[in-house]
């Protein structure tokens, strides 16, 4: 079965390229690797990071950690998904 974890942060103003920097680091040291990982900047500051894990919907994944207050403008925000199969 394939989960992914989604992880998205707002930045604070003129931070977006240091929480990409942060990001990126983070997913490196990660304890277990991904099947696949993407990272994306979206409008308004935003960073998007998605992990694809071959595991059982409920396993305990790891997840990127919570930035430092001079990162972000709010609580990272988190998703749980569990493939349906191919269309």
């Amino acid at each position: 079965m394939t989960v992914a974890l989604m992880w998205e942060a707002r930045a604070l103003p003129g931070r977006s390229p240091d929480l990409v920097a942060w990001t990126e680091e983070r997913a490196r040291e990660l304890p277990r690797r991904p099947l696949r990982r993407e990272s994306f900047r979206a409008p308004e500051d935003r960073v998007l990071v998605i992990t694809w894990w071959d595991a059982p919907y409920d396993a305990d994944l790891p997840e990127l950690p919570e930035p430092g207050s001079d990162l972000i403008a709010r609580p990272v925000h988190r998703w749980r998904f569990e493939s349906l199969g191919g269309v």
